[in-house]
């Protein structure tokens, strides 16, 4: 099977993010000695992330990621999904561009992939430096924002 990055998007959401992403993804995995199999993105809305919550994970509240992390040693497998109103609202709360926020939180998933959590103060800050290490790995390479999202 060839190695590919997927997008699967609600239909109210335009998004438009073509290879630049998948090549900035791609980067931020093989910066850290990992490879990757299949990685697919589905794109939802609050509500149909908090029923994946209750039913996958026990959880009733809502939540901007979840990511369904099948790697084996390292090759990346996963299952993300990210609520675009909450990246919307997240966005907002931070006085963010909701590109910018769009693209921290998939490569949130992917850093959970690659091993890191956010389950402590501790990790929470070191997902955050990572996260700001990639996102800067994205404006350097392209020096430009998503468009058309």
């Amino acid at each position: 099977m060839k190695a590919q990055i997927n997008f699967y998007k609600i239909d109210k959401f335009n998004l438009n993010l073509g290879d630049k992403i998948k090549n900035w993804l791609n980067a931020i995995i093989v910066k850290n000695g990992y490879d990757y199999s299949e990685i697919n993105y589905t794109f939802l809305t609050d509500e149909d992330l908090l029923q994946i919550n209750r039913d996958y994970l026990n959880h009733d509240f809502y939540t901007d990621i979840i990511t369904f992390d099948n790697t084996i040693k390292e090759t990346i497998s996963a299952d993300i999904m990210i609520s675009i109103e909450r990246v919307k609202e997240n966005a907002s709360d931070l006085n963010v561009d909701f590109e910018v926020e769009l693209l921290r939180v998939m490569a949130h998933g992917i850093l959970h992939c690659l091993g890191f959590d956010d389950h402590t103060t501790e990790n929470k800050a070191l997902m955050r430096r990572k996260e700001d290490e990639v996102l800067n790995m994205f404006h350097v390479e392209h020096k430009t924002s998503i468009k058309n999202v």
